[in-house]
């Protein structure tokens, strides 16, 4: 390899000989290759160090739009490796010297990767975000009597206590929501997870967001986690599900949950 090029690694799977598509390409339309080693098989493209050497990198990843189309070609390879094999999914720019380097890491975290790779064999990553309902969050009261006979500050402030209070029964009413949501569908999973919940700006909708759940459900109960979720939906409420994902939420090497059955905390 060039001493101006490095190893960007997608995802690790177990080593059985598996063919990738020939058309898959990664990072800037890069090749994406398997190295192999103690049983394991890692998926990595060649990538040019003069973007995704240390020092590029530090200032590419204030570029939302060059973390836009990385994260996107990150995510293009992992899904396709995910279709064909158990996969531990590697963070975003995940860069080697060379492959050597991507060898010693399969030799030495072998038990690791192993151990993620039984994890998530024969199940798929859901991801679930349940927002509070339009009207929640604001008031939609009319004013008491009270504060219409009061002196215009007087009412005011009554105003906005009525305000304030309706806002925390709504948010109130929607937390509890979404507890119930998590609950029903965690008995059907796997594994869960709890995010934190995603700003306005990111998650590109209005209401507020009180649940951000990732769910690791067995293949031969996808039905019946759907058929949940639709309940749910029927009983009210702004509920978004997609997936079904590579499991980025519990692939995770060290994980002190170990199957992580319940909640493992914001990721």
């Amino acid at each position: 390899m060039a001493a101006d090029a490095g190893t960007y690694l997608y995802a690790v799977a177990r080593d059985a000989g598996t063919t990738l598509p020939a058309d898959l390409t990664g990072m800037a339309g890069s090749a994406v290759r398997a190295i192999t080693g103690s049983g394991l098989a890692a998926y990595v493209s060649t990538v040019p160090l003069d973007e995704f050497g240390e020092e590029p990198l530090r200032r590419s990843m204030e570029d939302l739009d060059w973390l836009d189309r990385t994260a996107r070609a990150h995510h293009h390879v992992v899904e396709a490796v995910a279709r064909l094999a158990p996969t531990v999914p590697v963070r975003l720019v995940t860069v080697y010297s060379g492959d050597d380097q991507v060898r010693a890491l399969l030799d030495e975290r072998h038990d690791d990767f192993e151990q993620a790779l039984a994890r998530v064999a024969g199940r798929r990553e859901w991801g679930v975000k349940v927002y509070a309902g339009a009207g929640e969050g604001s008031s939609g009261d009319a004013p008491d009597e009270g504060a219409r006979a009061a002196s215009p500050g007087t009412a005011y402030l009554k105003r906005r206590q009525a305000s304030l209070r309706s806002r925390e029964e709504a948010l109130r009413r929607a937390g509890a929501r979404a507890e119930h949501v998590h609950d029903v569908l965690r008995s059907i999973a796997a594994a869960s997870r709890r995010h934190r919940a995603q700003d306005p700006q990111l998650s590109g909708r209005a209401e507020g967001m009180v649940l951000n759940g990732a769910y690791l459900v067995d293949d031969d109960r996808g039905e019946e986690f759907a058929r949940a979720l639709e309940e749910l939906r029927a009983q009210g409420g702004e509920i978004e599900l997609t997936g079904p994902w590579a499991p980025y939420s519990f692939a995770v090497l060290d994980d002190p949950a170990g199957d992580v059955r319940g909640d493992g905390g914001a990721a």
